[in-house]
């Protein structure tokens, strides 16, 4: 039988994929407003839940079921090399969901079915028939619940032991609904072979500039929806704060509107941090709530 290479197991799980759903799911924790300490193993657990067993998953699936593709795009990728031999890919990926899914029920119910759904979604992401990675629609859609959504609801869930206030809730699903614009910007460097291939994203179906603009839409409206939701709460420098990091991104997204293709990836990699930014500070002003008035 032949052996599946170390670097090559650690390559195909993408860790450096693992940064966006940790970072929600610690949003979650913040903005559950229970204590760090006390919680520290559940909050370690879920941490690992979300990038290296959830997330992870995603990725091998995505690999196995992209590895024709690959062999012609990509052939060192580890499946189309042989580092990753046989059907070793595929074993993976069956393996790393059932511990995903026993590693959630061990955090709790309410976790173990966030799970489920977030790992149903990285199947149907990239598994015939339904592989919803071909329409940009469906697949950036399913990318942006389960990196923001689903962990910072889970965060929340691992911490209060039950379900999470719907405030937590909305801001989670505000947030998960504008990576659906920051999942396009990924989309403008490969739009010629997208073409050929079938792969119809956002700017295959509406061309770049239809598409940027869409996609600074996706990322600004929620934004502006917590800034509307923080105030209502009573929260003024919070949503000021949120504010001016959508201020920011607005002019960034100035001048990628001017160059989509050119500077997509520019736009993702200096605007989408202070997107990021924005759900850490409505996570603090979630947790002043529950610490204060019993939010959760």
């Amino acid at each position: 039988m032949q052996r599946i290479q170390p670097a090559a197991l650690l390559e195909v799980l993408h860790p450096i994929t693992w940064f966006a759903p940790m970072w929600a799911f610690t949003c979650g924790v913040v903005s559950s407003g229970q204590p760090f300490l006390s919680n520290a193993l559940f909050i370690l657990g879920g941490i690992i839940l979300a990038g290296p067993l959830v997330c992870a998953t995603s990725q091998v699936v995505n690999d196995w079921y992209d590895r024709h593709v690959d062999a012609i795009n990509e052939p060192n990728r580890p499946i189309p090399s042989g580092r990753i031999p046989g059907a070793w890919g595929l074993i993976i990926a069956i393996a790393m969901t059932l511990l995903s899914l026993a590693w959630a029920w061990m955090l709790g119910t309410w976790v173990f079915w966030a799970a489920v759904f977030g790992v149903a979604l990285a199947w149907a992401y990239s598994m015939p028939p339904i592989r919803l990675k071909l329409n940009g629609w469906w697949g950036n859609g399913a990318v942006g619940l389960c990196y923001e959504s689903l962990p910072w609801f889970t965060g929340a869930a691992v911490m209060v032991g039950g379900l999470p206030h719907p405030a937590i809730i909305a801001l989670a699903l505000l947030y998960g609904a504008g990576a659906h614009g920051i999942m396009t910007l990924n989309d403008f460097k490969a739009i010629e072979g997208d073409t050929k291939l079938g792969v119809r994203t956002l700017p295959v179906q509406l061309g770049a500039e239809r598409a940027a603009r869409v996609s600074c839409w996706v990322m600004a409206v929620p934004q502006a929806v917590v800034i509307a939701i923080l105030l209502g709460m009573g929260h003024p420098w919070h949503a000021l704060f949120v504010g001016v990091l959508l201020a920011v991104q607005g002019l960034l997204m100035i001048r990628f509107l001017k160059d989509p293709v050119k500077h997509a990836l520019w736009y993702s990699g200096i605007g989408v941090p202070f997107y990021v930014s924005g759900m850490m500070i409505s996570a603090f002003a979630l947790r002043f709530d529950a610490g204060v008035a019993g939010l959760s």
